[in-house]
């Protein structure tokens, strides 16, 4: 499902963008000829002059590499946080949403195709400086602003600076991504969120080589990192029928959760709907999920959840102490919260997750 055109919120209304909106980008090495290395992410494209990497976004010109989508904005949305999906983090408070065109990988399954696979030039945009896009977000009473819908590691230096100029102003910012991202720019970009989902694709590399042309261990060394780190961090698993949904590979990939992430971290298992180049395959049927979720429960995971399912008791928030009902959802929207101070008001049990912009905003990596 495509997002709404940027160009027709009233927050962001304004002149559309005529061609690319070129900036210096950062990590990248130079090579001989004019040639250039793209550190950014795993793939670690070589670009020849005048040439662009596999995301489409970045462009060598004359030996300086450049991204093409500084705040060139093809979406934009106010969304409830719960959309993203993010559980555990400022529950029932709107996320100012953005996105621009082009991705690192390629989901057969993608639902926003038409811009994660398209170039710059494909799509309409309006280009929004960082101060704009902060200004709009304090005018909408955003506690947050969500880079997402596309791939938001392509368009790294827009949500950088954005993420450090929000902050100064009281807003957080998370990150909504397939978790395709070295090190160092990780460890770097995290000085200024305050939150991450990652689409957790499968715990398979045929899966990831088949169905998203890319690769398992880059993403299992972003959620480690993650954890070092220490931001707040939410899993999401797109169940697809007969991909990635056998009782042995959800096992195995909450074990794995378990043993290097912890039993607090938030694992999403949700419903596939067929669309872009998986057309064949049917919605993934509840019982599916409810056995996902059962299996990560069983294995130790403390919150997992049933997700693109409305009314389903696997979207609300139970205690992991006590099983009290904490939050109730209906669909993206907080029926009830009753989580006090951070902690089940049944038994006290601290509940980990963000809970207040205080607490947000408070985070500092620890490394």
């Amino acid at each position: 499902m495509a997002q709404q055109d940027v160009a027709g919120t009233g927050a962001l209304a304004g002149p559309k963008l005529a061609g690319v909106a070129r900036h210096p980008a950062m990590f990248w090495e130079k090579l001989a000829e004019k040639k250039v290395k793209c550190t950014l992410c795993p793939r670690e494209c070589e670009v020849a002059d005048v040439e662009r990497g596999y995301c489409g976004v970045r462009e060598n010109q004359g030996g300086e590499y450049q991204t093409l989508v500084y705040g060139a904005l093809c979406s934009a949305n106010i969304d409830p946080i719960e959309k993203k999906p993010l559980f555990h983090y400022l529950p029932g408070t709107p996320a100012f949403s953005i996105a621009t065109a082009g991705c690192n990988i390629e989901c057969k399954f993608c639902q926003n195709w038409r811009i994660s696979q398209f170039r710059p030039e494909q799509v309409e945009s309006v280009l929004v400086t960082p101060d704009r896009l902060v200004a709009a977000c304090q005018a909408q009473r955003c506690p947050t602003i969500a880079y997402t819908y596309s791939e938001p590691v392509i368009f790294y230096e827009y949500m950088h600076d954005t993420a450090a100029l929000a902050r100064e102003h009281g807003i957080g910012s998370v990150m909504i991504s397939n978790g395709y991202i070295q090190e160092k720019p990780l460890r770097q970009l995290c000085r200024h969120l305050t939150g991450v989902k990652i689409d957790f694709k499968a715990y398979t590399e045929k899966f990831y080589a088949e169905t998203c042309a890319g690769h398992l261990q880059p993403v299992l060394d972003t959620l480690v990192t993650l954890k070092d780190i220490g931001i707040w961090t939410e899993l999401v698993i797109l169940i697809v029928p007969t991909l990635n949904d056998s009782p042995n590979e959800i096992e195995q990939m909450s074990k794995w959760v378990l043993k290097h992430l912890g039993p607090d971290v938030p694992m999403h298992f949700t419903r596939f709907h067929p669309t872009y180049r998986i057309t064949n395959l049917p919605r993934t049927p509840i019982k599916t999920l409810e056995r996902c979720r059962r299996i990560a429960l069983e294995a130790g995971v403390h919150y997992v959840y049933a997700g693109n399912v409305a009314l389903h008791p696997g979207e609300n928030t139970y205690c992991h102490s006590c099983q009290t009902e904490l939050i109730r959802r209906v669909g993206f929207q907080v029926a009830s919260n009753r989580i006090k101070d951070g902690k089940c008001p049944q038994c006290g049990t601290t509940i980990p997750g963000v809970w207040s912009e205080k607490q947000a905003l408070a985070f500092k990596p620890r490394v």
